[in-house]
């Protein structure tokens, strides 16, 4: 009753449209770890959220918020020794080309930023987002986010390339191939801006493609579509949201696992593990030129206290080793995943790196038709047997497996063995 008396409470003042997680709604009060808890005290394995990157409210991240709050939080128009030394701290993880910083408060916050630097430096308006993508809520990120936006609501400065598949455009291609195929879709998408008479600002892409259902990117395809970009006079701007600090586990950055060195890069949610900072890293003569003819403040982004987080999770990140945690584990449990869909006709594909995951799920395998409804059930039945995952892709039948950092082998077998279970009463 607590339960159904908060969710219609939350319907009052909040709104019937307001989303929620799951047919029943979960009412969460705790969380520690890979762990969350509901009011009734039942636990659940979260492997889904990359907000807490570092594990639910992990004690130095909690400690080192509490310390400076009690100390002091101001904006950044007064000298202060923590923001400064987390920007270099930042800057340091980027190729040195990247090192300038920028500070705000959320992901669509910075992802803003980033289009207001590659169209203020490149005197164009015209951006390059993929068919399903999401990059915020603001009224400018929204026009690029195709995934809640449609194609008449975007605006005459958004084009779109379609959804990258190789699951079901490969036809006996080659990477290389297919590579290029998909690196001759952003170049028509710049071409049309040019046929439409609009100049060209940028490509704003998430590097793990996570919206889009986490594919498998060819070998040199974001080599081949920066080419394209660059001869136009765009810029790259690589969301870091969803793959960065570490989650694809070869790399800290998504960018660096497809092998090239963006222009711009925005961060957001894992950067404070749950506290509201995000950022910008670009290189020095795109800020330095924005900047000299807009003064960016945001009153909120890269106080102190904002500081003091993002330097502990990056202690967090690096004294525990989670990034090598993301490659052993990552290879253990795709290696598991991958055994599963040998068993369960249901999973047409298994893909991902580092603690990232995609399982694909299909009615029919040879026609690849995508199983939503199945999808949607066993997200439900997850729930219900303690494991928290969510779904994606254009078609909603994607699994999408996401945990946090410190998820370890057990944690997998709990994830796995349920999965198993699951598909066992679909």
């Amino acid at each position: 009753m607590q339960t159904d008396s908060l969710l219609e409470r939350r319907y009052r003042v909040l709104g019937h449209n307001s989303p929620l997680f799951y047919d029943k709604p979960l009412h969460l009060v705790r969380g520690e770890g890979v762990w969350l808890y509901d009011a009734e005290g039942r636990r659940y394995l979260d492997a889904y959220n990359n907000v807490p990157h570092v594990g639910h409210c992990h004690p130095r991240v909690v400690a080192a918020l509490s310390r400076q709050a009690a100390t002091l939080n101001i904006h950044t128009r007064y000298l202060d020794e923590n923001v400064v030394a987390y920007a270099e701290r930042l800057t340091s993880l980027f190729d040195p080309q990247l090192s300038m910083a920028m500070f705000c408060c959320t992901g669509s916050e910075a992802n803003e930023l980033a289009l207001r630097i590659a169209r203020d430096c490149s005197g164009g308006l015209g951006i390059i987002s993929t068919a399903w993508a999401y990059h915020g809520n603001t009224a400018a990120v929204m026009q690029v986010s195709s995934l809640f936006t449609p194609e008449d609501r975007r605006g005459p400065y958004v084009r779109t390339v379609p959804v990258m598949d190789p699951y079901r455009d490969r036809a006996g291609r080659s990477d290389e191939e297919l590579a290029t195929a998909y690196a001759d879709d952003v170049k028509r998408a710049i071409d049309s801006f040019s046929a439409a008479g609009v100049r060209f600002a940028g490509l704003l892409y998430c590097t793990a493609f996570s919206s889009e259902g986490l594919p498998t990117v060819p070998v040199g395809f974001m080599a081949k579509a920066l080419a394209h970009v660059h001869a136009a006079g765009g810029y790259f701007i690589a969301d870091e949201v969803q793959a960065g600090f570490g989650r694809m586990g070869s790399h800290i950055w998504g960018h660096q696992k497809l092998g090239v060195v963006p222009d711009i890069v925005t961060m957001g949610k894992p950067m404070g593990n749950g506290h509201p900072l995000a950022g910008v890293v670009a290189r020095r003569d795109l800020v330095e030129a924005f900047t000299k003819s807009n003064m960016y403040f945001n009153t909120f982004g890269g106080n102190p206290v904002s500081a003091a987080v993002g330097m502990a999770v990056l202690d967090v990140i690096e004294e525990e080793g989670l990034r090598e945690n993301a490659v052993t584990v990552g290879d253990y449990t795709l290696a598991k995943l991958k055994q599963l869909g040998e068993r369960h006709t249901l999973i047409g594909d298994v893909r991902g790196a580092g603690m990232f995951f995609a399982v694909e799920l299909v009615s029919d395998h040879q026609a690849k038709t995508p199983a939503t409804a199945q999808t949607k059930r066993l997200i439900n039945l997850m729930r219900e047997r303690g494991v928290l995952i969510s779904r994606i892709g254009m078609h909603d039948n994607i699994l999408k497996i996401r945990p946090p950092m410190p998820f370890s082998q057990q944690h997998a077998d709990l994830l796995v063995d349920t999965l198993d279970q699951v598909m066992e009463t679909l």
